[in-house]
């Protein structure tokens, strides 16, 4: 990144841009604490004199065996929460997720990060259940973005998965509970604690390799369902 190229995007003018038919939704791309995102595509244009760029050319250059995903949570008196008095502090509320090989779970996570697929995202989905509160292998899920309330979050695929993945009994592990094909499949499971009895979680595709304080944070909130995924998307490549 050119310093030319640098300026734009710290002045917010560098946007991705996708096309489906005759639906055009753009992506901020941010330059945050020495790292560049790209954020999940919305409707809303560009201002004018914004310099565009296809997101499917950007996200070209990714290494899709190990992306690096985010998710920026919020809840009523966080710092990050819209209207706060303090102001948005999203990098104080933002994780960051390494997805650990080329599976059709971490496709379909990426896809829902930036809201490629017909518009589809995890923007505004909530976290619908804590489980295991205060106990070794505390976790959260989340991901309903059709309703919003756990009932929904089919996969996007309609193929079979893979099957290739981790196991892991580790806090920050990021995993689906939903056999590929169900109605919830697209849901996500998020560990805060980690397993002390030589159980293992399955169907692992994810990694938080920073922010897990962020989940732990939100997890003490009175309400799990009040924590909100106020934005997402993908860590880009300097």
């Amino acid at each position: 990144m050119n310093e030319t190229v640098k300026r734009l995007v710290e002045a917010g003018l560098v946007f991705g841009v996708q096309k489906d038919q005759d639906d055009l939704r753009y992506s901020r791309i941010t330059l945050q604490d020495g790292q560049l995102y790209l954020h999940t595509l919305l409707r809303q244009p560009p201002p004018s004199h914004a310099h565009t760029l296809k997101v499917s050319e950007v996200l070209e250059a990714l290494d899709h065996s190990s992306t690096l995903v985010f998710l920026d949570l919020a809840w009523p008196g966080s710092l990050a929460w819209p209207g706060s008095l303090a102001g948005p502090a999203a990098t104080r509320h933002r994780l960051h997720i390494q997805l650990t090989g080329d599976t059709m779970r971490a496709r379909q996570f990426v896809l829902l990060c930036t809201g490629q697929h017909s518009g589809s995202s995890y923007l505004n989905t909530k976290l619908f259940k804590l489980w295991n509160k205060d106990e070794p292998g505390e976790y959260v899920r989340g991901g309903d973005y059709q309703y919003n309330n756990g009932r929904g979050g089919a996969a996007l695929f309609s193929h079979q998965d893979d099957h290739h993945y981790q196991k892991s009994s580790s806090a920050g592990a990021v995993w689906s509970a939903r056999w590929w094909g169900s109605l919830q499949s697209a849901q996500f499971c998020i560990t805060t604690r980690d397993l002390t009895d030589g159980r293992q979680w399955y169907g692992v595709f994810g990694k938080v390799v920073k922010g897990l304080e962020v989940v732990k944070a939100a997890v003490n909130h009175s309400d799990i369902t009040e924590v909100t995924v106020v934005d997402s998307g993908v860590v880009l490549t300097l």
